[in-house]
């Protein structure tokens, strides 16, 4: 199962940095370089041997990026190696368990393993059959990941702060002339840190945030958020005035891979990732149009498309023009932007930051973005600089898993309070049969994660109810036990090996509600 480590062959992926950006090499001169171990030579071409001998992508500045925000990046590098400790421990933890379960005190002392090592109890009924026959180690291996997922969401839960930065960071967004930010990204698990860690921005802040895989999100379901959103302006005044003169703001984010642009891309557009950047505009574009269309006095949104290099987390941002009409050739590649001013000074960096949107617009003949449009670029290329610095301090500038290595399968409204790289590939979806192309697609991945190794697929199936309406709650259950059975009824060749594990569990939609879990009425027991 583990992807981490195999080696990569290293490609370009066919776009040239922006014209005007002279990237400069981000190593020491050879003279300055020490002598490295003799496994040095085994680095892929675009990597080079560090001081402990790893391998490190020669994008990486020598030294920290004077932007680059290290208080943050601790903190991210504290989480991620927590939340990933979770998950690692499952398998040796299941191993250990597996070597005793013909002992005559083996439920004890498995309940007491798994409480030492993972921090909960492992389902008792599984334990209990384990004498008859073997030790059901696909279902305690499903049921421990999605327990873990749990509690790592339950955990986030009870600690969320963070209200001051999120406040912080709406206004901004108001000043940038925008009241509300949506943002649409693949369903891949590579994107599943694009707020937290990518863009650096607050959960709270974006409010809506959903995945679909090749990023193709649904446009009415859109329209429909877009004029709920309106009506509360009109109603409420929230978050500002009917007659403020902002917009809503609309973002779609694709990606590719640097390094494997033809086979570690976005599956769902045969990893093309031009051909993935043109359906994202294309969606963005039918949704603006469908705004014009479908409403009068001069309604309009605001579009934004960026790309992701999910080797490295660096972003391309496609600077709209003065009308707000984005081409796939004119963008900002903040890879080159992190390697032209990695050795500058603060102050330079900032001005170099400063001049890209609008010379980025010059140099492709396209009028400048609107000032607003043009500050948020900013901040995003500002964020994502220390996320390029980050994957460089702690990854060696290149994750070593380039390709898919999520957990688990989240369908349905998603778990807001994790965002972790690779944690989970995603499927929005109400029904099955809506969504049927991602979770296929999700199948497929983990066929090859998983299934291809003897282990099951978790899939976490999770809905959200608005508490003051009435029979909400009962209705969100009763949707997790309807997807769950199409579900299993879909893919019935892997539920009767056992390699298919769904968990259920509903959500009020109010900030800081706890996760609760659906029981799993299936006889068949192929849930928890």
């Amino acid at each position: 199962m583990n992807t981490r480590n195999r080696p990569e062959r290293m490609r370009s992926s066919g776009h040239a940095a922006p014209v005007g950006l002279a990237v400069r090499p981000a190593v020491a001169p050879a003279a300055a370089l020490p002598s490295w171990p003799q496994r040095a030579s085994f680095c892929p071409p675009g990597m080079s041997p560090g001081s402990d001998g790893e391998c490190v992508s020669t994008l990486c500045a020598p030294r920290a990026h004077p932007l680059a925000d290290q208080a943050c990046n601790a903190r991210l590098a504290d989480y991620e190696r927590r939340v990933q400790g979770r998950f690692d421990a499952i398998v040796p933890t299941l191993k250990a368990i597996a070597a005793l379960q013909h002992e005559a005190d083996f439920e004890a002392r498995a309940q007491q393993i798994a409480c030492d090592r993972l921090g909960f109890e492992l389902p008792a009924d599984v334990l209990a059959d384990a004498w008859v026959t073997t030790l059901d180690m696909r279902k305690l291996y499903g049921s421990s990941v999605l327990h873990a997922f749990r509690e790592l969401a339950q955990e986030a839960i009870a600690q969320q702060n963070g209200t001051a930065e999120a406040d912080a960071m709406m206004r901004f967004f108001i000043e940038c002339g925008f009241h509300e930010v949506d943002v649409s990204a693949c369903a891949d698990g590579r994107l599943k840190g694009l707020l937290q860690y990518i863009l650096r921005l607050p959960k709270k802040a974006v409010r809506r945030h959903k995945s679909y895989a090749g990023t193709l999100f649904d446009v009415e379901a859109n329209v429909e958020q877009w004029t709920e959103t309106e009506l509360r302006r009109f109603r409420e005044g929230v978050p500002t005035l009917a007659d403020a003169g902002t917009r809503y703001l609309k973002i779609a984010v694709y990606h590719f891979s640097s390094s494997d642009p033809h086979h570690e891309g976005c599956a769902a557009h045969g990893s093309d990732d031009r051909r993935a950047a043109q359906a994202a505009l294309d969606r963005l574009q039918a949704f603006g149009t469908a705004i014009e269309n479908g409403f009068c006095c001069g309604a309009s949104v605001a579009t934004l498309l960026i790309g992701v290099d999910t080797d490295n987390d660096a972003i391309r941002v496609h600077v709209p023009d003065a009308q707000g009409e984005m081409s796939l050739d004119c963008l900002v590649d903040n890879m080159a932007l992190y390697q032209a001013t990695a050795g500058r000074s603060a102050a330079d960096a900032n001005w170099r930051l400063g001049t890209i949107v609008d010379e980025t617009a010059r140099l492709h003949a396209r009028s400048a973005p609107e000032p607003g449009m043009r500050r948020l670029i900013e901040r995003l290329l500002l964020n994502n600089l220390s996320q390029i610095d980050y994957v460089c301090a702690h990854h060696h500038g290149r994750y070593a898993d380039i390709g898919h290595a999520e957990r688990f399968i989240s369908i349905g409204d998603g778990f807001e309070e994790v965002h972790l790289r690779n944690l989970a590939y995603f499927g929005h979806m109400h029904t099955v049969e809506e969504g049927a192309a991602d979770m296929d697609v999700g199948i497929r991945i983990f066929t090859r994660l998983n299934v291809a190794h003897g282990l099951p697929i978790p899939v976490a199936i999770h809905y959200r109810y608005d508490s003051q309406v009435p029979g909400s709650r009962a209705r969100s259950i009763e949707r997790c036990r309807r997807v769950k059975a199409a579900i299993l009824a879909r893919y019935p060749a892997l539920v009767k090996e056992g390699l298919l594990v769904c968990g259920m569990s509903v959500q009020a939609k109010q900030p800081g509600t706890p996760l609760e879990i659906v029981q799993d009425n299936d006889p068949n027991g192929h849930g928890q």
